[in-house]
């Protein structure tokens, strides 16, 4: 549906641009400074429409599972997110948060990785995800929501 929006979006500016030649008030200031505007616009949707295309592509659709990635020497890790707590470090160090995984059987595991982690894990979602280790500290590679 996004591709189809895109497409439609993008040639809209187009139609303007040849409504302004077939007028001819291209040679105009206004004329000029519209129709690179209208062309901008269609440039960016247009630039939409394809990434969207070739995502569909991909076999990644909107509504199809996530694919998985080949994690080498990556670690897998399920559970329902109990908490996400964010820490800032000092200057030149990586900032953390701390995820605590619970399991069903009711133990919990917390986790600790590099950068703010609290918009990709919501709290009381059921999560697998997917990290490796780099110096020292856990770094997120996929997330699966289920």
């Amino acid at each position: 549906m996004v591709l189809v929006i895109s497409l439609i979006l993008a040639l809209v500016p187009l139609l303007g641009v040849v409504w302004i030649i077939f007028f001819g008030t291209l040679t105009t200031v206004d004329g000029l400074f519209m129709s690179l505007i209208l062309l901008s616009m269609s440039a960016i949707l247009g630039l939409n429409a394809l990434y969207e295309f070739r995502k569909r592509m991909q076999g990644s659709s909107p509504g199809a599972a996530p694919a998985k990635v080949k994690t080498s020497g990556g670690l897998v890790q399920k559970g329902r997110v109990e908490s996400v707590e964010f820490y800032e470090s000092n200057v030149g160090q990586p900032n953390k948060s701390i995820v605590r995984l619970t399991q069903p059987s009711n133990s919990s595991q917390m986790l600790v990785f590099e950068g703010d982690l609290r918009n990709a894990l919501p709290v009381g979602q059921r999560v697998q995800i997917a990290f490796r280790k780099k110096s020292g500290i856990n770094e997120l590679l996929e997330v699966s929501y289920s």
